[in-house]
């Protein structure tokens, strides 16, 4: 269910696939190594406790296993600008941000949106998205640049927010 106390996201909800993908990100040091990244830097060491792929594999089912629900919307914007700005993001994401394997893209619909905002952020500063064994985080750095500033940003999570 995420903790926003905590900095972290819900996860309910998420395709296994993608859970499995980043805690292998955060154990090998793909994720959470940039110094500025300090929630990151939290996960890290987390997810260093994972032996194997088969504890990755465990902990991905569980969090399968758990009911998802629709997080609060904390995140104030334009969510008619941010339709215009998310047909980006949809060749990847889908239409109703379900996010889809064959992309490698995540579901954005029902995540948290500030971890959204920040994700993007991230993704834009160089913070995510920069190790040479991220190719999908270098995907997302380069399309994120179309999201000029934080209003946009909020605008197109405004926009997730109602998908």
């Amino acid at each position: 269910e995420g903790n926003v106390m905590l900095n972290a996201p819900k996860l309910a909800g998420q395709a296994d696939w993608y859970v499995k993908r980043q805690l292998k990100n955060f154990k090998h040091g793909i994720r959470g190594a940039d110094a500025t990244d300090t929630f990151g830097m939290q996960m890290a060491p987390m997810a260093a406790t994972l032996v194997d792929d088969a504890a990755i594999a465990n902990v991905a089912a569980y969090i399968a296993s758990l009911p998802d629900f629709l997080p609060p919307a904390t995140v104030q914007g334009d969510a008619s600008r941010g339709e215009e700005l998310y047909v980006t993001c949809e060749s990847c994401h889908g239409a109703a941000g379900l996010g889809i394997w064959s992309m490698s893209a995540p579901r954005l619909s029902r995540v948290n949106d500030w971890y959204l905002v920040r994700q993007l952020q991230n993704y834009k500063q160089g913070v995510r998205g920069a190790h040479p064994s991220d190719l999908h985080g270098k995907q997302m750095s380069l399309v994120s640049g179309v999201l000029r500033d934080d209003q946009s940003i909020n605008d197109t999570v405004a926009y997730i927010n109602k998908l």
